[in-house]
């Protein structure tokens, strides 16, 4: 069994094909915060400050991105990204990848 939480994310800047380091990250469950925390060197959100377990239902990751992007002295069009995901199966591994660019971004659901 592994310890990676049940859900996890990343981001990869789209325009420098590199992660994007440093963003901090919202995890909600419904309307309540359940954790938080940063993207790592490779860009990714694995180890989360509180821990937490899953429920099936509606989830939603916050990534507050403008503040990344104004620390590498470049401007954006968003602010923040939110991105609601509908957990269905608790027994399930959900990550959410998030591919950013100052003015675009996609996600899909990986492995």
């Amino acid at each position: 069994m592994s310890d990676r939480p049940p859900i996890t994310t990343h981001i990869l800047d789209l325009v420098k094909g590199k992660p994007a380091v440093g963003v901090a990250v919202s995890l909600y469950s419904g309307d309540q915060l359940i954790s938080t925390g940063h993207t790592d060197a490779d860009g990714r959100v694995e180890a989360w400050q509180q821990a937490f377990d899953i429920t099936a239902g509606k989830y939603r990751l916050e990534f507050d991105v403008e503040p990344w992007f104004t620390s590498k002295g470049e401007s954006t069009f968003y602010e923040d990204v939110h991105i609601s995901f509908r957990v269905e199966n608790i027994s399930e591994h959900y990550h959410v990848p998030l591919l950013l660019s100052p003015y675009g971004y996609s996600t899909y659901r990986g492995s």
